[in-house]
């Protein structure tokens, strides 16, 4: 059973050593316990590493990042019926359709989801921190 699920900022975090969360979320992804992720993943951190860092060897280094943890505690596939979801979710926290869909996910697998986004996902309890996770 997967505990975790770790949003796209827990990997940027990772790879950021300027990051805030960047030691936690090394520990937290390090850790024994499986942590899974949304198939969007993907393609936030690339963005991220191509469009804000103009990195493509980040890009690459994350897009493993992602693999691992699909390798470790699995790949949440967006489909309609997390989408639908995601979208309520949206609505009723006014949070972006992209971290609706990581809470939508973390719910659908019965897990905790991690994010180092303090001001949509952590303040408003959707979410904890790295740190958190590990303590």
């Amino acid at each position: 059973m997967t505990s975790w699920l770790a949003d796209a900022s827990v990997l940027l975090a990772r790879e950021d050593v300027a990051d805030d969360h960047h030691d936690d979320a090394c520990r937290f992804l390090r850790g024994s316990e499986p942590v899974a992720t949304l198939d969007l993943a993907y393609y936030e951190v690339t963005n991220v590493a191509v469009r804000a860092w103009h990195d493509p060897s980040a890009a690459r280094r994350l897009r493993g990042a992602v693999r691992a943890l699909q390798d470790d505690g699995g790949l949440v596939r967006g489909d309609e019926a997390l989408a639908a979801a995601a979208t309520e979710l949206a609505e009723g926290h006014d949070l972006s359709a992209y971290d609706a869909a990581y809470v939508a996910a973390a719910t659908a697998i019965g897990a905790r989801l991690v994010s180092c986004d303090v001001r949509d996902l952590v303040s408003s309890g959707l979410a904890v921190l790295p740190g958190k996770a590990v303590a």
